[in-house]
């Protein structure tokens, strides 16, 4: 039987809603308890929960946002990241920072990789390019969030600082050509359930260049062994019957897909190409969303609308074949837009996989960054409530938040 083909799509603009909460990135998936998680980076959350400048953050979602309301709910036992919402995220010596990307729930077991810089997140080194994302930390919970423990198994999670980090408690870390340093992990279903071959599927850019951004590679795992990294294996290539051949060797990777070139920031950090990828059972198909920020002349990110790109395949390895293109993302008309982390949620795709929605930010403001800065130092250095600092920080970027949208598939066969 002919699986469908997914012909094209259409992001609804009369099904935007804007959810709120301060933050970025929103990796979601799906527990088998049925709990949505989605992780934040970056920001003071929600609204009625604990507010700090978290840089890493996980919380529990319900509702759905075509059937009822959406709320958001904090993971007590989420090993805090954060600092007081008066003290500046650039200090002088900063901690060092982990940001949860790849994010899963097999059965109500969570993963989540937390992605680490190759130094401190000073203005200066963000300003000179010099920033980038060279590794990862791996943490997990295996009692639904209560929990959390480093990957050998020892708890309370220890953010390891700059001079502690090593092959012994990062999973990846200064790997060839900085690859593996941004993760998104495939979502099967609830509590991963819909995975019928035994292995986990993880996908990241091949580097921090224009030229290696670009290109996506991708390891699997045998579900009961994400905590091995011996254990992992390298996509190296389709082979004409159209599975894929694997590598131990992470030397050994082939490109899965290469997104168009010209995209990648050169100021600031490199920040593009990280895929949302989701099994959708109503289609039997694999689908994937992915972006990159829209270059300014100078190669400062955000300079104009970003770019989006949906795409299908038969096998989480591909061939990827691309249904919809905007090389200019604008949700709503807005020229002012500057959408990043396009995500498809896996429990809010339609029981006929012919729809989705799409949860993305926008880093637009009325300000310049440089004015952004120096006005978060007034609040945070304000006498201001917690809750205020937060309205008042989201007030600088409104849509720096979880925005959510329809998208309707035109499906045949």
């Amino acid at each position: 039987m002919t699986r469908p083909r997914v012909a094209g799509a259409v992001r609804r603009d009369d099904t935007i809603q804007r959810l709120g909460g301060q933050g970025d990135n929103w990796y979601s998936t799906w527990a088998g308890d049925g709990s949505l998680y989605v992780a934040l980076c970056d920001g003071s959350g929600f609204p009625g929960l604990v507010r700090k400048n978290y840089n890493s953050r996980l919380y529990r979602v319900d509702g759905h946002p075509g059937t009822s309301s959406v709320s958001f709910h904090d993971v007590p036992g989420y090993p805090d990241l954060s600092t007081p919402l008066d003290e500046p995220f650039e200090v002088a010596t900063p901690p060092t920072r982990y940001y949860g990307f790849g994010t899963l729930a097999v059965d109500d077991t969570i993963y989540q990789y937390l992605s680490t810089w190759n130094l401190p997140t000073t203005e200066e080194h963000m300003e000179s390019g010099e920033l980038r994302f060279i590794g990862a930390k791996l943490i997990y919970s295996a009692d639904g969030g209560t929990t959390w423990r480093n990957q050998d198994g020892s708890t309370p999670v220890h953010w390891e600082d700059w001079d502690e980090r090593s092959s012994r408690n990062m999973v990846f870390l200064n790997e060839p050509g900085e690859t593996f340093s941004l993760f998104s992990i495939l979502q099967m279903g609830q509590g991963y359930r819909l995975n019928t071959d035994g292995y986990v599927y993880v996908y990241a850019p091949n580097g921090n260049t224009e030229g290696t951004m670009n290109q996506l590679v991708m390891f699997r795992v045998p579900v009961d062994s994400i905590l091995d990294r011996g254990r992992y294996e390298y996509f190296v290539e389709a082979k004409p019957d159209g599975s894929a051949a694997w590598s131990p060797n992470i030397e050994d990777r082939g490109i899965v897909h290469t997104f168009p070139a010209g995209w990648v920031n050169t100021k600031a950090h490199a920040y593009a190409w990280q895929p949302s990828i989701t099994y959708d059972p109503g289609l039997d198909l694999y689908l994937m969303a992915n972006w990159a920020t829209g270059p300014a002349p100078d190669g400062d990110w955000f300079g104009k609308p970003s770019y989006l790109g949906l795409y299908q395949s038969e096998t989480p390895w591909g061939p990827w074949e691309q249904f919809h293109e905007e090389t200019s993302w604008t949700p709503g008309g807005d020229e002012e837009a500057r959408c990043y982390q396009p995500q498809i949620v896996p429990n809010w795709i339609a029981d006929d996989g012919r729809s989705f929605w799409l949860v993305w930010t926008d880093f637009q403001s009325p300000y310049t960054l440089a004015e952004s800065m120096a006005r978060m130092r007034e609040i945070r250095a304000s006498d201001a409530s917690p809750d205020d600092k937060a309205a008042e920080s989201a007030a600088l970027r409104p849509y720096y938040a979880f925005n959510v949208q329809l998208v309707e598939l035109d499906v045949t066969g």
